[in-house]
């Protein structure tokens, strides 16, 4: 028996929803601060490494992110003939930059995140997330809010992606979930464009919310396609949904689909391809019954909140 009494250990507990949460024994905590906005904490853990944490929820690790980021970027640029100009609305680590850039028809890729600090710390602390993307002369990096961005551009966009953090009742986010914001969205596109919105959890027990957005933008685009991934740092399945007036992507076939990523992808990825993609789409029953059974459109004078 230890004569130095029990070890101490620092877990760092990640609440999915008022009912369940995640410990994740942490090594050591790398920052910790407050920007205008939000909490920022960059902590390393044990099992997922380091892994950004914005109003005490993760946001993705450094093991798994790829799993997030990989299906939140490619089917939607994949599904576009050649996409040559990206919106990116929040994706302050750089991760979804990164994948956006992989693609060699690229010509310019306009990041809008509202807190400068959060890219900041991720360009400090986890540099490897954006491995280098802030640095590629394609890069526009604009420090702002997106929806005033969106509403106020004249740009059109081949492909946008709303890479945003939770609509928590206490956070920046929850006027960029909307059926206006969506709206605005829809005006940004270049014909033949599409959006991808990361669309929260499509976990059994936490469906409401995923289910909504789905809603929502059928509301607003012709073709509305919900998929997702499992991200294990999440403890469960994650929704995603692509929206178009003009492309659907679950119209595409494996084959097509590892062609194009052959010719027009840099480097390997590792989570996303052809069988993949099928398999993203590929909702279960209770899940589809779910999202067609959802009454809920989200507005301005109705925003989403989670927990």
């Amino acid at each position: 028996m230890s004569k130095t009494g029990p070890v101490r250990r620092t877990w760092f507990h990640d609440s999915l929803t008022s009912d369940l949460e995640m410990a994740h024994r942490v090594e050591k905590t790398l920052y910790a601060g407050h920007s205008a906005y939000q909490s920022i904490e960059v902590i390393k853990t044990r099992s997922f490494g380091s892994c950004l944490v914005l109003d005490g929820k993760i946001q993705s690790s450094e093991a798994d992110e790829f799993i997030y980021h990989e299906p939140l970027v490619h089917p939607a640029m994949i599904a576009h003939p050649g996409p040559r100009h990206v919106l990116i609305a929040g994706g302050g680590e750089g991760t979804t930059l990164r994948e956006v850039l992989r693609h060699k028809t690229v010509q310019q890729a306009t990041m809008v995140d509202l807190d400068e600090q959060v890219v900041s710390v991720c360009r400090q602390w986890l540099p490897s997330f954006s491995a280098g993307s802030f640095e590629d002369p394609r890069t526009e990096l604009i420090v702002g809010d997106a929806r005033k961005f969106v509403e106020e551009s004249a740009k059109t966009f081949d492909t946008i992606i709303i890479d945003l953090p939770d609509p928590l009742e206490v956070g920046p986010a929850q006027m960029l979930y909307t059926r206006e914001f969506y709206s605005a969205v829809r005006n940004r596109l270049a014909p033949g464009g599409i959006v991808a919105v990361q669309s929260e959890s499509s976990c059994w027990y936490d469906l409401a919310a995923f289910a909504a957005i789905v809603r929502t933008l059928r509301e607003v685009f012709v073709h509305v396609a919900p998929y997702q991934a499992h991200i294990p740092c999440f403890s469960g399945l994650w929704g995603f949904t692509a929206a178009s007036d003009t492309l659907d992507p679950t119209s595409l076939l494996p084959g097509e689909i590892d062609e194009r990523v052959a010719r027009r992808v840099a480097g390997e990825l590792r989570a996303y391809d052809g069988l993949t993609h099928v398999g993203l789409f590929a909702l279960p029953r209770h899940l589809r019954s779910q999202i067609e059974a959802a009454s809920k459109v989200i507005t301005d004078e109705e925003p989403l909140r989670v927990y």
